[in-house]
């Protein structure tokens, strides 16, 4: 085990526009963000989580619920996320960042170690599955993960300009990291939508949790596809739902 600290930030508000409040929204008991805390807590290689939202009033529903859930929290610009995602990391002395977003109730914490391993491994400026680009993506949206330096994230935060970086966490990084890792899965699954943005991707989560949720998380990628697989209609649910273009991930 590397002896650098590795932090999960996952950045979450309620002001998203498509579906507001949706990271507070219930499914089988829970908020969206309670279940994804707990899959990323079963990581083997996180030592900490921290919740980054934003210092506006009506987030205070969301450090209420972050409080209840029992892990970190830091608050920061609404709109500069860059700068917000920056003081997350820098007030948990973080050498090791894993991004995470707060409308993935489907999180995989194993393939969010294996990322996060293979960047401990080797020596790339950022590991990620969480590309635009379709052909360098293979897994479903929703399992995104990017892994990156403490180090490359302040050069990020000190060097932005433009809005869309900072409004973003890692466009600036992808701009200009000298060697980025895509890390494939074997099958090709970018066809799924498992994200939470809009009324239909909330109603997709919800029938998969319906069907495996049994009070503990033990249902990964495997088996969501097997699921999916077996219940063609599932993926016309979101099919057509198309992701912004400078993704709104929180």
């Amino acid at each position: 085990m590397s002896q650098k600290k590795v932090v999960a930030i996952i950045q979450a508000r309620v002001g998203s526009t498509r579906l507001p409040r949706k990271v507070l929204k219930n499914i089988k008991g829970k908020t969206i963000l309670a279940h994804v805390v707990e899959r990323v807590k079963q990581s083997k290689y996180i030592d900490e989580i921290v919740i980054a939202t934003s210092d506006l009033d009506k987030d205070d529903d969301i450090v209420k619920e972050v409080n209840k859930i029992g892990v970190l929290y830091f608050r920061g610009n609404e709109l500069d996320v860059l700068s917000r995602y920056y003081g997350a990391a820098k007030s948990r002395r973080a050498d090791v960042i894993v991004r995470i977003t707060s409308d993935c109730p489907l999180i995989d914490p194993n393939i969010i170690d294996n990322l996060v391993k293979y960047y401990l491994e080797n020596s790339y400026d950022i590991v990620t599955n969480a590309v635009a680009d379709l052909s360098k993506r293979t897994y479903p949206r929703g399992l995104d993960t990017e892994v990156f330096s403490f180090k490359m994230l302040r050069l990020a935060n000190e060097n932005a300009n433009k809005t869309y970086q900072r409004e973003h966490v890692t466009p600036y990084i992808y701009e200009h990291a000298e060697n980025i890792y895509y890390y494939l899965n074997k099958f090709d699954y970018s066809k799924y939508r498992w994200t939470v943005d809009t009324k239909e991707d909330y109603i997709l989560i919800k029938k998969i949790y319906e069907h495996f949720y049994k009070g503990k998380h033990d249902f990964y990628l495997d088996e969501v596809v097997k699921f999916m697989e077996k219940n063609p209609k599932l993926y016309y649910i979101n099919k057509d739902i198309e992701q912004k273009k400078i993704i709104e991930e929180e």
